[in-house]
């Protein structure tokens, strides 16, 4: 069973950063496609990024892919999702998740695990 635990969260005025990390334990992570989650109160879950298991590929929702970076350490067993410029609208609980596919996916339903969460809190 793969346990995610993710960090990194808190509150930020707009126009800062943040680095999420989502530390996995329990599975081989090196053969996971990982992604990146958000859930804003009163809202559907939804796709921020995903990145390949050989780091080769990324993927990200348009309203980040200028200001958002996903990574992977697999030596570390860790994915980051380094947030900068963010925005009032960026606030949300994030999640990170793995799925046991080679290929980057966007789609909720196809990751088998997830994490926590972790708060995220962008003030005006």
């Amino acid at each position: 069973q793969v346990q995610l635990v993710e960090s990194g969260g808190g509150l930020v005025q707009a126009g800062g950063s943040l680095r999420l990390a989502c530390a996995a334990s329990g599975g081989r992570f090196s053969s996971y496609t990982m992604g990146w989650f958000r859930q804003a109160a009163g809202k559907d879950r939804e796709f921020v990024a995903t990145i390949s298991f050989t780091s080769g590929s990324a993927y990200y929702a348009d309203s980040v892919k200028t200001r958002f970076t996903i990574s992977r350490d697999n030596a570390k067993n860790t994915v980051y999702l380094q947030m900068k410029n963010l925005k009032p609208e960026d606030t949300a609980v994030y999640y990170c998740a793995a799925a046991k596919v080679t290929y980057i996916t966007w789609r909720v339903d196809m990751y088998d695990y997830w994490g926590q969460g972790t708060q995220v809190t962008v003030s005006s």
